[in-house]
């Protein structure tokens, strides 16, 4: 089992061409998986995490609900967004400048097979990150992702996920709020959850966070948990 990760920072990229980047890479792990297997041959698979920030768009799961998008699409334009429908799982949500997106393209034969645990542990990596600015993460049952003051009438998310995965091979991720306008989320209904609020470590703490502190904080606890050998650039 191959338990190195490639990882690449894209800094601000295109929603559409980091997804086609995201489809090409998984598509060419699931090939050498199908070859092994034909030729019963070993050759290792790779893993690849991506950071990146995208521009201002809208994305909508496979199974969302059109209504969650509450701007049409002369609004879109004014709002300087895109849009798009996709092939993860969940319903909307936001991407935008200040946020910390993160894919990670992950042969899960190589670590576990498990997509569940998959989900727990990216959440882990995300809980463990904001205790380390003091704030307390945590799970909402039924509702993937890192949530604040769960339980009470000021439930607010902190970070969104959605993946797809084929032949055990996963694609898409999370996004964390660091210093994200939250007003983008006005226009949607997040992850098609009516009532609950969203918020970003700029907003809880009162002040702009270094994006570049909270990725490597990202990758430590990333690499425990996935038990992950080096991270290659």
């Amino acid at each position: 089992m191959n338990k190195n990760v490639y990882l690449q920072d894209l800094s601000q990229k295109d929603y559409k061409y980091i997804w086609d980047y995201q489809a090409d890479l998984l598509q060419s792990i699931v090939d050498l998986k199908i070859q092994n297997r034909r030729n019963e041959s070993s050759i290792q698979t790779k893993n690849h995490f991506l950071f990146v920030e995208h521009p201002h768009v809208y994305t909508l799961g496979k199974s969302g609900d059109m209504s969650n998008l509450l701007l049409n699409e002369e609004q879109l334009k004014e709002k300087g967004a895109t849009f798009y429908k996709i092939n993860r799982g969940g319903d909307i949500t936001y991407h935008g400048p200040g946020q910390i997106v993160g894919y990670p393209i992950l042969d899960l034969e190589n670590f576990f097979t498990d997509i569940h645990k998959y989900l727990r542990l990216l959440e882990e990596t995300i809980i463990l990150t904001i205790d380390e600015y003091g704030l307390k993460g945590e799970r909402s049952e039924g509702e993937t992702g890192v949530w604040l003051d769960v339980g009470t009438p000021f439930a607010r998310k902190i970070c969104a996920m959605g993946i797809r995965t084929s032949r055990w091979v996963t694609m898409h991720g999370f996004a964390l709020n660091v210093n994200t306008d939250l007003g983008y989320f006005d226009n949607i209904i997040p992850c098609g959850i009516r009532g609950k609020a969203v918020a970003s470590m700029e907003s809880e703490l009162g002040r702009k966070i270094p994006t570049d502190e909270v990725k490597e904080k990202i990758l430590k606890h990333f690499k425990n948990l996935f038990e992950v050998d080096n991270y290659i650039l």
